[in-house]
């Protein structure tokens, strides 16, 4: 599929066509071939060094492809932009590591975010307008932390540290989320409470999930691409994934 055919189809966001990313010798990426539809819930599994950080570093701008392309809506050119300009297009990532201000109200935290900087006390120091607050206060509900904006991000458990960056892209209205392991660490019930966001924020964006908890990818139900060696080995319904000779071999490493 060129990306005259994508911009013809118009369903596609994501299109990533035989992207090899090496270092020293290495093929971090080999080839590998991914689309991802507008809406879709897409989750990406594989072992250590399957190459779905570097896939993600290149989506996002931190590592540049020797070859293949990298397109965003069909004519975005990805492998010509820097991170903040992609950042701009639509499309935020984050972290396994929450990256809060700690010190910080959760209220402060989306305050900084929606302005854009985090270099200045100026966005503190300045009145809400009625619009900023009403969008911040919508914020908080979708990731559930209304009742804990007053309280200091390094106040709060693991998991609503994660919900809080989360919040700090929606408020931006990414389109394109990109969630590393965003259960890693949780409690059950954070897990469980991280499941039901992402399936309410699917509802009206695209979202990419690199996770290692299977119990969590199944509860998702999305369609999973299995990484290995830096390319696609399986692709399709998490059952599907699971009986796959190829699959069980690299997983069980016979």
């Amino acid at each position: 599929m060129s990306p005259a055919t994508i911009r013809a189809t118009g369903d596609v966001l994501l299109y990533l066509n035989g992207v090899t990313v090496s270092f020293d010798g290495f093929k971090a990426l080999n080839d590998l071939s991914l689309v991802v539809e507008e809406g879709e819930l897409r989750t990406i599994i594989g072992p250590n060094g399957a190459g779905k950080t570097t896939m993600m570093d290149v989506v996002t701008g931190k590592t540049r492809p020797d070859t293949g392309e990298v397109f965003f809506r069909g004519n975005e050119d990805l492998t010509r932009l820097d991170e903040s300009a992609i950042a701009n297009l639509g499309i935020g990532r984050k972290f396994q590591r929450p990256t809060v201000f700690e010190n910080l109200t959760v209220l402060e935290n989306l305050e900084l975010a929606l302005a854009g900087t985090r270099g200045t006390w100026r966005t503190l120091l300045a009145k809400l307008t009625p619009e900023r607050r009403e969008r911040i206060e919508a914020t908080l509900s979708r990731i559930g932390l209304t009742e804990h904006s007053d309280k200091p991000a390094g106040a709060l458990s693991h998991g609503q540290k994660q919900w809080l960056e989360i919040g700090m892209l929606l408020i931006h209205d990414r389109q394109l989320l990109l969630l590393d392991e965003p259960v890693a660490g949780m409690t059950d019930r954070e897990t469980e409470a991280t499941a039901e966001l992402i399936l309410d924020l699917a509802r009206d964006r695209t979202i990419v999930v690199v996770e290692h908890d299977m119990a969590f990818v199944r509860s998702l139900g999305a369609k999973v691409t299995v990484l290995h060696e830096g390319s696609v080995l399986a692709e399709g319904s998490i059952e599907h994934v699971q009986n796959n000779l190829r699959v069980i071999e690299v997983y069980l490493g016979r």
